[in-house]
């Protein structure tokens, strides 16, 4: 098990990303949440078994109708992210 904060920034917000990375994530054994931040960039945190965080952030990142919006990705190992269920956008 491992969980990532990742940090996307380029034109993602304002181009429905939050609701992408929601939806890419129902086809993956992962949990986590994504929220915009106020310098324009947005937070991904997500948890789950390695090949299942890599192949979610690979759809996301070069497949997905909004990875063409991403400029830069900044992604660093976190602690396991505690009771945390499902996935959720945050406000």
């Amino acid at each position: 098990m491992i969980a990532k904060k990742i940090i996307f920034s380029g034109r993602v917000q304002g181009v429905g990303f939050r609701y992408t990375t929601k939806e890419v994530a129902t086809g993956y054994d992962i949990v986590g949440s994504v929220k915009n931040l106020p310098d324009g960039s947005v937070e991904l945190l997500i948890m789950g078994e390695t090949d299942e965080t890599d192949a979610y952030l690979c759809e996301l990142t070069e497949e997905s109708a909004v990875s063409h919006f991403i400029k830069e990705i900044h992604a660093e190992k976190i602690p396991l992210l505690e009771n945390a269920k499902g996935f959720v956008i945050s406000r």
